[in-house]
């Protein structure tokens, strides 16, 4: 009679015996390839990262305050990034309280309520293809309805209608990572809890929605952070490429002033400007934008890691 193998025992006497079995030479290959991809990626990151600090690291290093806390001038010893760095703000502010609320909400719906109906279907397929549109058609969107439809609402061409055209852009990016965190989380948590006696509003409440919030945590902020890099929308629904002032307005009163701009703009204005001191600013300016976008990303895997620890 053959002899029969006995089980694993547990789960290094499965790995030790996936390791016996000999190399995986497709295995290599694609990790080894995909070594490689994060690498290129890596390296390009870098190469962009090195050549804005090598533009703009004369601006940073000879006024670092001065640059941060000035607003937009003519004059390039003057001129800083504090209206962009507000106007950013701003945005994001607005994004958050729109898109993260609707987004959450509707990935709930579809994957705890909706089920593999046929309405479900239509709507996630539609979903994933606004991920894809360009923004400039989300411009587009927001100049016919936040500036010109709802322009007695919004105030026309104000940072409540940008606000609001980011967050119709990034909306199917925070519902589609906001699914994929739900579909994450085991069903036996849902079953448990269903089992003891729980309504499935409270199973979703207390079990499903703690699990799921590392990773909805990580797929809105970076959502977010796409907002922020973007310039297209903007220009399209009135945000100013040059000098204004603000006068005295606060951060919040300046929502219903009217004007604003935000960093992308900022650093596009000074693009287009003629002279290595402008290309300067420029650099200095873009490594200010991916600084805050570091930092926002660094908040959510801080969030992520708090959660998990937590769950």
């Amino acid at each position: 009679m053959a002899a029969i193998t006995p089980p694993f025992t547990d789960a290094r006497d499965a790995a030790a015996s996936l390791r016996r079995q000999g190399t995986d030479v497709k295995g290599q290959t694609f990790r080894w390839f995909l070594v490689g991809a994060l690498s290129l990626a890596l390296l390009t990151l870098l190469a962009l990262v090195w050549d804005m600090w090598a533009e703009g690291s004369n601006v940073l290093l000879a006024r670092p305050v001065q640059f941060l806390t000035s607003g937009l001038n003519t004059n390039v010893e003057m001129a800083g990034v504090w209206q962009g760095i507000k106007g950013s703000l701003m945005l994001g502010l607005i994004v958050a309280i729109v898109s993260f609320p609707i987004g959450i909400g509707a990935a709930v719906y579809l994957e705890e309520y909706a089920g593999n109906t046929r309405f479900a279907r239509i709507v996630e397929i539609n979903i994933r293809n606004l991920a894809g549109v360009p923004s400039i058609v989300y411009g587009l969107l927001g100049l016919a309805i936040f500036v010109q439809a709802l322009g007695g609402v919004t105030g026309g061409r104000t940072v409540i209608a940008g606000g609001l055209t980011l967050a119709a852009l990034v909306l199917p990016i925070v519902i589609i990572t906001s699914q994929e965190a739900l579909r994450a989380v085991p069903a036996g948590i849902r079953e448990g809890a269903l089992a003891l006696g729980a309504t499935r509003w409270e199973s979703i409440r207390h079990h499903v929605m703690p699990a799921a919030t590392p990773g909805i945590l990580t797929g809105t902020v970076l959502s977010l952070a796409r907002a922020l890099g973007e310039a297209a929308p903007l220009l399209v629904v009135g945000a100013v490429t040059g000098v204004f002032f603000a006068g005295a307005s606060g951060f919040f009163e300046q929502i219903y002033a009217g004007r604003f701009t935000a960093l992308p703009m900022v650093i596009f204005n000074w693009a287009r400007q003629p002279g290595p001191e402008w290309l300067q600013l420029t650099g200095a300016a873009s490594l200010i934008l991916v600084a805050l976008i570091v930092v926002m990303n660094g908040f959510a895997i801080f969030l992520r890691n708090r959660y998990e620890r937590k769950w």
